[in-house]
């Protein structure tokens, strides 16, 4: 992870930094990924190998999926360079998580595109995954909503439950993972 700003504001009572954390080289990230992307295409490998008939249509459908992910990879290390850039505030109110302002640019007009494309071709799954990707470009769970904190040291990370559908994975540097988790223990006192 790279930290790109410093750690603190001239204000006392925020805390603010923005990392870029690698996509296929963090541990949270992947699971997420594979269990976005694995489960749905796992359940469909399985139902082809279990319908098709003939090897050369398997090996063709099979063929085309691995196709389908090189390209997904591809474009993710084109655009985002295989990293995701995010940014945290601590504040008295609580925890905000954003995309810092050039990817979040990238991500507002691949969402759109989605929602456009999804009305367009009468996919709602592809426009509601696009509105949904774009409502997740800034959150925030206030200190009061805290359920559970999972601290994760070797990774630098904390990851912060709040209520249903609130979680934040606060990703930190070597040099602001105690201060951070010493703050966000004081304020949720969990």
């Amino acid at each position: 992870m790279v930290e790109t700003m410093p750690e603190k504001n001239k204000d006392l009572e925020n805390i603010t930094w923005e990392v870029k954390v690698p996509i296929f080289r963090n541990p949270l990230i992947l699971k997420q990924l594979s269990i976005a992307i694995g489960l749905p295409f796992g359940i469909l490998i399985i139902f082809l190998i279990m319908v098709t008939n003939q090897i050369r249509y398997l090996f063709y459908s099979l063929t085309l999926l691995g196709l389908l992910f090189l390209i997904t990879y591809l474009t993710i290390m084109v655009l985002y360079h295989g990293k995701y850039d995010v940014g945290f505030v601590l504040d008295k109110k609580g925890i905000r998580c954003y995309t810092q302002k050039k990817q979040a640019k990238k991500n507002k007009i691949i969402n759109n595109l989605a929602f456009i494309l999804g009305i367009f071709f009468r996919r709602p799954t592809i426009a509601g995954a696009g509105m949904l990707a774009q409502s997740r470009q800034n959150t925030r769970i206030n200190w009061r909503n805290v359920r559970k904190v999972t601290y994760r040291p070797k990774q630098q990370m904390i990851l912060v439950k709040g209520n249903f559908a609130e979680n934040i994975a606060v990703f930190c540097s070597k040099n602001n993972y105690e201060q951070i988790k010493s703050v966000i223990n004081q304020r949720t006192n969990l």
